[in-house]
């Protein structure tokens, strides 16, 4: 019964709907029919104004084509499916790289750049290797020479009478004191066992001969940068004009000093030696692993800091310093080993794929380091050239007649290389491991020295020739004329003071002349006028009157320290955070 009655309600409520109000179902097909006329229309039909109707979709772009109705239902099917949609948008989303041109074109740029470090660098490798080579030569072949030309001059001075107040020019007198040094330092080095040595170090553990062979690098760069200040000093001082107010503490204790600095640098380049000896007969090859590993970790501590050009220029001295230094103690190396098997041919071949090795690493440790620095610091790889030309700047400026400096000295500031202690050091190495017996021995020693000068004479030739050529290149002839910087190596040249600009008025074609076979002009009223007004003997000479006026010049030198040129920066210099 329940059943039946249900089942009738819907018919009598349809019944009683068709037949109580026909009206309303008249209304409703007429509401049907607008509903249908106006989905028929579509999109073509404008909304009416307060209608609240929202506006007609747009078509989609994805890669230039537009999406067509069909399409867009189906996407309406399949709204919930994100999964669908977000693979479709990562499938056919594009982009265009010319709308950051700027950007792209400097990372390719970049990348030209680094493929251009390595043969730029190495021209400077090779130029800088070759300067060191003319200044070690010249420990061996032209200043034996000079030093007996000027015991010669000093010897026969009575018989020509004394032309000028001066017994010796002043680069005679640093001359003997080189060779002087140079004699006295070789036999000290009788006195220190090598075979001693080797056995010393060869007992100790790999791990603490790798801290050994750290210590000596760290140690070696201490002693080159206050053995250079020592030597400078004793010249200074046995030269330093008879006129002028000596603040010394004299010769002999300066010449004490210099002597004892040799020979224990010299003592230490023999300790690193004896170390890379050892690594080269170790069985396992371990240490020498370890010790060529070590080059690489000078990546990771120069890689990722900060360098402007003036601390990339030192740090090129550097690593030409520490090759030409390398090639030094890998000939020590054959030398010793070839002694101890009877200078056996074969045994030479069983070092060459480990010099080879250790030359590689070099190599390949100097281009990731240069060219990862210049990339992250925004350097272009011209700065070599500037700094080839830096270099050249001071072999040619030697070589003036207003020059003030030997070109070995000059080297040894610039680059950090002082040949004294390596050239004992060979010397001492030479002369133990060849024995020279016979007159044939002899004669075979002086045609090697003949051929040694020969080398000599044509190195510098060709280096000279070429130094010209990249100081013309740069441009900096104008410079070569100036006058001779004032103050202290490694410091920018002090602001002359008022009172001192008279003494200067000299002609530039009369007092700066170029000359490379006369002796220097002694300047001796206007050099001596001028090296008084220099920062590091200020605080000798100047009254308490004018230090405000030596405030007011560090002051400026504080701001101009940032802006120093090439030419005044040498391996020592402070420039921006660090030394390198």
């Amino acid at each position: 019964m329940a059943g039946v009655a249900d089942a009738a309600a819907p018919g009598s409520s349809g019944d009683g709907r068709r037949g109580g109000a026909p009206e309303q179902l008249q209304q409703q097909d007429a509401g049907r029919g607008e509903r249908k006329s106006s989905c028929s229309s579509g999109e073509s039909r404008p909304p009416v104004g307060g209608s609240g109707q929202p506006p007609p979709p747009q078509r989609t772009e994805t890669l230039g084509f537009y999406e067509s109705d069909r399409e867009r239902k189906k996407k309406k099917s399949v709204s919930d499916l994100s999964l669908l949609r977000f693979i479709s948008a990562e499938l056919t989303r594009g982009y265009f790289l010319e709308h950051n041109e700027a950007k792209y074109t400097e990372r390719r740029e970049r990348v030209y750049t680094c493929m251009r470090i390595p043969r730029e660098l190495e021209k400077l490798m090779f130029f800088g290797i070759f300067l060191c080579l003319d200044a070690f030569l010249y420990v061996f072949t032209l200043l034996p020479l000079r030093v007996f030309l000027a015991l010669f001059q000093f010897i026969t001075l009575p018989c020509y009478g004394l032309r000028d107040r001066r017994l010796l020019q002043p680069a005679q007198v640093c001359d003997i004191f080189k060779g002087v040094i140079l004699v006295i330092c070789y036999f000290m080095m009788h006195y220190v066992d090598y075979s001693m040595m080797y056995h010393l170090i060869r007992g100790q553990s790999v791990i603490k001969l790798y801290i050994i062979y750290n210590m000596l690098e760290v140690a070696d760069r201490l002693f080159s940068s206050f053995g250079q200040d020592i030597l400078d000093a004793l010249y200074w001082t046995a030269t330093e004009p008879k006129e002028r107010k000596r603040a010394h503490i004299g010769v002999i204790p300066h010449f004490f000093m210099a002597v004892l600095y040799v020979f224990l640098h010299a003592i230490l380049i023999m300790v690193q030696a004896t170390t890379l000896n050892v690594a080269f007969n170790s069985h396992n090859k371990s240490l020498l692993t370890i010790m060529m590993s070590n080059n690489f970790v000078e990546i990771k501590g120069s890689v990722f800091k900060k360098f402007e050009k003036n601390n990339l220029f030192q740090m090129s001295n550097s690593d030409i310093k520490e090759r030409f230094t390398n090639y030094v103690l890998l000939l020590i190396v054959c030398l010793r080993n070839m002694e101890q098997f009877s200078w056996n041919p074969d045994h030479l071949w069983v070092l060459f794929p480990d010099v080879c090795m250790v030359i590689a690493s070099e190599i390949a440790v100097d281009i990731v380091k240069h060219a990862f620095i210049t990339k992250f610091n925004d350097i272009t790889a011209d700065v070599y050239s500037e700094y080839r030309a830096s270099l050249a700047f001071d072999l040619v400026s030697s070589r003036q007649k207003n020059a003030y400096t030997d070109y070995s000295d000059s080297v040894s500031r610039r680059m950090g290389f002082i040949p004294l202690p390596l050239a004992v050091l060979l010397i001492r190495v030479v002369t133990s491991s060849i024995k020279v017996q016979g007159v044939l021995a002899y004669a075979c020693v002086v045609l090697f020295y003949c051929g040694l000068i020969s080398l000599k004479v044509l190195n510098s030739i060709v280096l000279l020739g070429k130094s010209c050529q990249y100081v013309k290149e740069a441009k900096m002839e104008e410079k070569l004329f100036s006058p001779p910087p004032t103050s202290t190596p490694g410091k920018p040249p002090s602001k002359p003071q008022s009172k001192f600009k008279s003494t200067q008025g000299i002609s530039t074609d009369e007092s700066f002349s170029a000359s490379v076979t006369n002796q220097p002009a002694h300047q001796k009223e206007n050099n001596t006028s001028l090296l008084v007004t220099s920062n590091s003997d200020q605080f000798l000479t100047t009254p308490d009157g004018e230090d405000k006026d030596i405030s007011q010049d560090n002051s400026e030198l504080k701001h101009r320290s940032s802006k120093k040129d090439l030419l005044e920066i040498d391996r020592f210099t402070i420039c921006g955070n660090r030394i390198d």
